[in-house]
């Protein structure tokens, strides 16, 4: 969402800020997190310092939750009549998205919500969220805004002493969240060196923290051990390394990193050793061997967990009528490789089951990442897919000497295996035709290009 200039509150400088009135999570699922993290409609002045929200109408739309909510700025002071001019069409642009089948009742009965709070709370409780844990999180919330406000040393840590209990998990979770989207949001610079310095703070300063810092510390020594061994690793090696691990915490950092080793045949191998053990042995294995379990067990957990917010993610995605845009919109979201695994299972789940309608949804998604992140030479092999002829081809090639390399063939060669994997779909069978043709131009141009020289 780009920024824009407006007028400071206070001030009436210009300044840059994010607004937005529409947040259509069912067409951009990203749009949630910017309405409750404050990222859009949310203004801070480098000239006099105020910080605070826009009085900024807003529509939020969630199809699957069948939320369509309102809120309007007390403030602006606009009678009943002048606001639904500006919220109608907004209201309208929602309807629009959705196609026939998904527009039900709720869209004919917006929720109006007087105060802000009131509808992020609506939101929340959408998303099973108890009032007890908003006021749980308003007080982190508090907290860090305190904390980020107060600029003597001495008084922070003051601070950070009395609110020890709150400096958990999900003061760090939160944290983190709003880190990343200060970041992604563009805001100015200062804002990000200020938290970075901040959690540097918090780090040493809590207990929280300190525990967070030694599994770092511990996963560097895991990382270290498993780098001097490097390709002697055997599952009888692993569980040498195992046992020789100083700390559960180090035990726990190595398991993080050789979890596909853990297989059947390591805990063969594990048994068999506890078999032929002496009793003190034997215990000592056993124990390892709980861990170890119970060590996996919470892995493959919060794993699972990840997919399957990756899948819901995914399955947004494809929902959406633009799916290139929403793409384009999210491309932060798909840069870890969950969501690479996730997009890669509902390809192999739709290519087995032959269903060529949701094929072609996903292959819109993956080559909308492929544009996002792709080099010059994809962009070179499109135009070259949508030309009319070879001779319209051999003067794109002329006009764009420097991609023609070896990277252009392989990049060529490696789409046409994508197609020929998918025999049934009559839409990669007619792309791999078309990239056939265009990898012969490439092969003739290049020979004759080797030639003259």
């Amino acid at each position: 969402m780009p920024q824009t200039q407006i007028s400071c509150p206070r001030c009436r400088q210009m300044i840059p800020a994010q607004v937005e009135q529409l947040f259509d999570v069912t067409a951009e699922p990203a749009a949630k997190q910017r309405l409750l993290g404050r990222v859009s409609n949310y203004a801070r002045c480098q000239f006099c310092g105020f910080e605070g929200p826009l009085a900024t109408p807003v529509v939020y739309h969630d199809n699957e939750k069948e939320l369509l909510l309102t809120f309007f700025p007390s403030e602006l002071g606009l009678p009943v009549n002048e606001q639904e001019k500006l919220i109608g069409p907004l209201i309208t642009q929602v309807m629009n998205r959705l196609p026939a089948e998904k527009r039900k009742g709720y869209l004919l009965r917006p929720q109006s919500f007087f105060t802000y709070q009131s509808m992020v709370e609506k939101i929340l409780e959408g998303d099973g969220v108890t009032k007890e844990m908003l006021d749980d999180q308003q007080k982190r919330i508090s907290l860090l805004q305190r904390l980020l406000q107060i600029t003597t040393p001495d008084v922070r840590a003051e601070v950070i002493k009395e609110n020890a209990e709150l400096l958990d998990e999900a003061f760090f979770a939160m944290f983190n969240r709003l880190m990343d989207v200060t970041v992604q949001s563009g805001q100015q610079q200062g804002a990000a060196q200020a938290m970075n310095a901040l959690q540097a703070e918090l780090l040493d300063a809590s207990e929280y923290g300190r525990q967070l810092k030694g599994q770092f510390v511990e996963l560097e020594a895991a990382v270290k051990t498993l780098q001097e061994i490097g390709q002697g690793l055997t599952r009888e090696k692993l569980l040498e390394i195992f046992l020789e691990a100083p700390s559960e915490a180090r035990l726990k950092a190595l398991v993080s990193l050789t979890r596909n080793g853990l297989d059947y045949s390591f805990f063969q191998i594990l048994t068999e050793r506890m078999e032929n053990a002496s009793p003190a042995e034997r215990t000592s294995l056993d124990d390892l061997r709980e861990k170890l379990l119970e060590f996996t067990n919470q892995m493959d957990k919060a794993l699972e967990a990840q997919m399957k917010t990756a899948d819901e993610f995914i399955e947004q995605i494809l929902a959406t009528p633009d799916i290139a845009q929403a793409v384009a919109q999210n491309i932060d979201q798909f840069n870890n490789e969950i969501m690479a695994q996730a997009l890669e299972a509902k390809m192999r789940e739709a290519t087995t089951k032959q269903d060529a309608a949701r094929l072609q949804k996903i292959q819109q998604l993956v080559m909308a990442l492929q544009q996002s992140s792709a080099p010059p030479e994809l962009e070179l092999v499109q135009e070259l897919v949508d030309a009319p002829d070879e001779a319209s081809m051999e003067k794109m090639l002329i006009a764009h000497d420097d991609q023609v390399t070896d990277e252009l063939n392989g990049m060529i060669g490696s789409l046409m295996g994508q197609m020929e994997q998918q025999p049934e779909n009559p839409e990669a069978a007619q792309l791999l035709k078309r990239l056939e043709i265009v990898y012969r131009v490439v092969l003739k141009y290049q020979m004759k290009k080797n030639m003259s020289k």
